[in-house]
């Protein structure tokens, strides 16, 4: 299997990992957005994780802009709306793989 491939197939298991936890979640208490955002900030642990994926998702947006400056990738808005509504280990392997497809070309 080539690269490409694999951040595909990576993006698929970014999409569907999460969100198992999620509907776990939001089947036990329905759509409470405040207590979902309660146990994600309920201790230190869990805050450092959440502001490492902060930084690390800003950290993404640079990168892919540059990326999508330099290789005339379009709609790179799509790939900060896919980290914003299904996360980074959707968002960053979806958009390695248009990289990678888009480097191919040239």
């Amino acid at each position: 299997m080539n690269k490409k491939n694999i951040y595909l197939v990576l993006a698929f298991i970014g999409l569907i990992a999460p969100y198992w936890f999620f509907f776990q979640f939001f089947a036990t208490n329905g759509f409470d957005l405040a207590l979902f955002i309660q146990q994600m900030l309920v201790n230190p642990v869990s805050i450092a994780f959440v502001v490492d994926l902060v930084i690390s998702i800003v950290i993404f947006w640079f990168y892919m802009f540059s990326e999508s400056n330099k290789l005339q990738i379009k709609n790179a808005w799509l790939y900060v709306l896919a980290s914003l509504t299904i996360g980074l280990s959707f968002a960053l392997p979806l958009f390695l793989y248009f990289r990678e497809r888009q480097v191919e070309t040239k």
